[in-house]
């Protein structure tokens, strides 16, 4: 009996660190007026692009949540390589379902790309319940799952979408985070932003290997918060913050405020009026 009590134990353990995606390591937090929700960096990352490729896409906010609610469903925001018969990613799509090659799949830019889509074809999406919207691109054997995850998942679209400034904090700790790299940044950028979030001529590969600072423009938007700040400079802020373990970066200033990791938020210049160009552009610092 104790055998049996002990295996049980281990299931459960196994099963909620499936369902939370390894809470134990959360290190990421997304705060607003409407609540909180945790998360590690690795599912920081993966919705951070997920959003990305939805507002480069035109898609808005509502079909982000969505996209986010479905994965985190699917595969609790990570990029797994197993699940029900052949699916795999974010998404849990399936290449034998034609939803594009093995390899295709487990690239998140194109499984988010694949799941919008899918989501864009369907009239009036986002006027229906949001169960109803990702059943109808999913499939799912379970549909009424998804929607225990729409709180969260608008929690995080609000923060990615730019629509909530400095929402997002991560604490990637520094004594483990890698070297950053200008150039991994600049082509993390264009994948999931595209290739106008960058100047004219900045590859890529563009700029100094040794170089420690990089700065993203803020283009025209529509979209604005409150105090007349763009939307899209906090979009990139929050994706550069959620991006910070994998890429290295330690340091994120845009709108007046600075983010550093280990210390989150800041106000830049307390007392110190905003100068034009805190708006024009995000400002990032590499790890070295």
């Amino acid at each position: 009996m104790a055998a049996v009590g002990v295996l049980a134990a281990v299931a459960g353990y196994l099963t909620v660190q499936y369902v939370s995606g390894g809470r134990g390591s959360d290190q990421c937090t997304v705060r607003s007026a409407d609540g909180s929700y945790r998360l590690t960096p690795e599912q920081a990352a993966n919705a951070a692009t997920i959003s990305a490729v939805g507002t480069t896409r035109g898609m808005p906010e509502r079909a982000v949540t969505i996209a986010l609610a479905t994965a985190l469903q699917e595969s609790g925001l990570r990029n797994i390589d197993y699940g029900d018969r052949d699916s795999l990613g974010l998404f849990q799509q399936r290449p034998s379902q034609g939803w594009g090659t093995a390899k295709q799949v487990m690239d998140p830019v194109y499984a988010a790309g694949k799941f919008y889509a899918h989501l864009a074809k369907i009239p009036g999406y986002s006027r229906l319940p949001l169960t109803e919207a990702a059943q109808r691109v999913q499939r799912s054997g379970f549909p009424q799952a998804y929607a225990k995850h729409e709180p969260d998942a608008a929690l995080l679209a609000a923060a990615l979408t730019g629509r909530t400034p400095g929402a997002l904090d991560c604490e990637p700790p520094r004594t483990t985070a890698g070297t950053g790299d200008a150039a991994k940044v600049r082509a993390a950028l264009v994948g999931a932003f595209g290739k106008g979030v960058l100047p004219a001529g900045a590859a890529p590969s563009a700029g100094p290997a040794s170089s420690d600072a990089l700065a993203v423009p803020v283009r025209a938007d529509r979209r604005a918060d409150r105090d007349g700040v763009p939307q899209r400079g906090w979009e990139l802020a929050h994706w550069a913050v959620a991006q910070s373990e994998a890429l290295g970066i330690d340091e994120v200033a845009y709108g007046g405020r600075r983010w550093a990791a280990g210390s989150g938020w800041s106000t830049e210049r307390e007392g110190a009026r905003r100068e034009e160009s805190d708006t024009d552009e995000v400002r990032l610092r590499l790890v070295r």
